[in-house]
């Protein structure tokens, strides 16, 4: 039997403002962060043994442990596959705790994604390396796939072959997440919402992809504190119990370019994580009270909701449009405004806003919420999480 589920929870979160321009350095950034999440914990940074973050921050443990004070370090990891590895930090973070590898673990990501490093230029201006990764896009790139966008294009369009979804299934998902950034202070796109029509008529980026159907380039940086369930019962702020807790790549897995599956408009690495969450936290699709999906381009959100069983397949565009994601509807989603509203930060803002819901703090809060399941990056090796109230 695992030890996993309920062993564990997140006591404390933390995050710089989300901007277009910081300001400062990536380590100031983190530092920032991390400092903050350890405060809301209630704990000092000396409590600290343990640090997890993803192999693109440029910002190594040590150096953050060494600007706060933290000291010696246990446990410390690096998950890989870009914005796939948001809940697979907390999971490892959790498997730590649950173990007694570690007692206060801390999952960070902080970059400067805006002014310096633009993750949405994808390979074409990189400089050239031998890595398989590498090798593997240059099936791509000399026919025109270069960027994060073109990539996605690909299986939104045969999503819409394949079940008759429009360009306005895709923009619903971004009126929404722009409807509840317009009520977060912190947003980027706070009291900006949009309209369908506006979505519909923003300039094309890369058919059947418009400029409303991807996510930000921001700025910031995100934090959080992991800790024994135990422990955080006697920590300042409620915690959220960690019960699922999973990664999954599916076959023929690359990096947004999977392309050589018999089908491709599905997530079936996103199905391998779902099994995993419900089988470890015994829980079903209609446990599942709210859900943060990671929204870096929203033709991916609706095969989200399809392989994580709140629909059937070719059925998420209709549960879209009945209002589900609406903070009274079925499935209250992306409540803080998503990475198209609030603010990309590789899905580290969306496990935040699930410890929220689950306190019962977000400024978008659709009643008592007991569990929320989070998604990490899609198109990639992904994980996910079942957060949960302690009661």
């Amino acid at each position: 039997m695992t030890v996993l589920p309920g062993a564990a929870a997140i006591a404390g979160i933390g995050a710089t403002e989300f901007s277009k321009e910081s300001g400062r350095s990536e380590l100031q950034l983190a530092c920032e962060a991390v400092l903050a999440a350890i405060t809301d914990a209630g704990l000092e940074p000396s409590d600290v043994d343990g640090m997890v973050t993803f192999t693109a921050d440029t910002s190594s443990e040590i150096h953050i442990a060494r600007n706060l004070g933290i000291g010696e370090l246990k446990f410390f990891s690096r998950i890989g596959h870009g914005g796939g590895a948001a809940c697979a930090t907390v999971q490892q973070a959790a498997m730590a705790v649950a173990t007694g590898v570690a007692d206060v673990v801390v999952c960070y990501r902080a970059f400067n994604e805006r002014s310096g490093e633009r993750y949405g230029l994808g390979q074409a201006e990189r400089p050239m390396d031998v890595s398989a990764d590498r090798a593997a896009y240059s099936w791509m790139t000399p026919f025109g796939l270069s960027t994060p966008a073109q990539w996605v294009a690909m299986f939104a369009r045969r999503y819409m072959h394949e079940y008759g979804a429009t360009s306005a299934d895709f923009g619903r998902v971004a009126v929404v997440d722009r409807k509840h950034a317009a009520t977060n202070p912190k947003a980027w796109f706070y009291e900006r919402p949009i309209t369908l029509e506006e979505h519909q008529a923003s300039r094309w980026i890369a058919e059947p992809l418009h400029l409303l159907d991807c996510c930000q380039e921001s700025d910031g940086g995100q934090a959080i504190v992991v800790v024994s369930a135990e422990r955080a019962r006697d920590l300042p702020n409620p915690s959220a119990v960690i019960w699922g807790a999973a990664q999954g790549s599916g076959p023929d897995q690359l990096m947004m370019t999977s392309y050589y599956r018999p089908e491709i408009s599905g997530i079936p690495e996103m199905g391998l994580v779902g099994k995993q969450l419900y089988a470890q936290s015994r829980l079903t699709p209609s446990d599942i009270q709210a859900a943060i999906l990671y929204d870096h381009f929203t033709p991916l959100v609706l095969p989200q909701l399809e392989e994580l069983g709140f629909c059937g397949r070719g059925e998420a565009k209709d549960f879209i449009a009945d209002g589900n994601l609406e903070l009274d509807g079925r499935l209250p989603t992306n409540t803080h405004g998503g990475q198209l509203g609030e603010a990309y930060i590789h899905g580290m803002n969306g496990i935040a806003e699930a410890v929220r819901l689950v306190r019962g703090t977000s400024v978008n809060q659709p009643g008592d919420i007991h569990n929320v399941l989070v998604t990490a990056g899609t198109g990639v090796p992904t994980s996910g999480l079942i957060l949960a109230a302690d009661t």
